[in-house]
């Protein structure tokens, strides 16, 4: 199970890093579009790239200890109750995902029952784009329950041990 989760985070990591360098195609695809008598109205997708490169990079960054977290009061607590705390934390957080996820899911789905379409120039149904957000949305609970578990097996969690290696 290790090794699956492992690289599914890793594919996450590497669909936000692909979905970035969409983002730097489609503003060059516009530029050179500008320099040849052209329009290329790329600017919804773009969008749609940053907002999938987004999600899709969370699960990864937290796995790898890159989001942005305070240790100053945790650091400075006694072993035991730094463990209650992460706990605590990764549980808050896991059922504040879960949640959040669950209304992704309703609302992408919900895109795709209305056929909801973008409103640029190119109509894209909106549920292909919002996959990303729901995918990414789902691969970071997936990575706080992982945590989770760890806190509550003893074990050193993710995000902490990227830190000491």
């Amino acid at each position: 199970m290790r090794v699956f989760l492992d690289k599914l985070y890793r594919l996450s990591g590497g669909l936000a890093a692909f979905f970035l360098a969409a983002i730097g195609l489609s503003v060059v695809a516009q530029v050179v579009g500008r320099q040849l008598g052209y329009t290329v109205d790329a600017t919804g997708f773009a969008g749609f790239c940053l907002a999938a490169s987004t999600f899709l990079g969370l699960g990864y960054s937290m796995r790898h200890g890159t989001h942005v977290r305070v240790t100053l009061i945790i650091d400075a607590l006694p072993p035991k109750l730094k463990r209650v705390l992460e706990a605590w934390v990764c549980l808050c957080s896991f059922v504040i995902l879960f949640w959040l996820t669950l209304k992704a899911v309703i609302f992408t789905w919900q895109g795709y029952v209305f056929n909801e379409v973008s409103p640029g120039l190119i109509a894209i149904p909106l549920w292909i784009p919002q996959l990303g957000m729901v995918t990414g949305l789902l691969i970071i609970t997936v990575a706080v329950l992982d945590d989770l578990i760890g806190v509550l097996m003893k074990s050193e969690v993710s995000y902490r041990s990227a830190h000491t290696s």
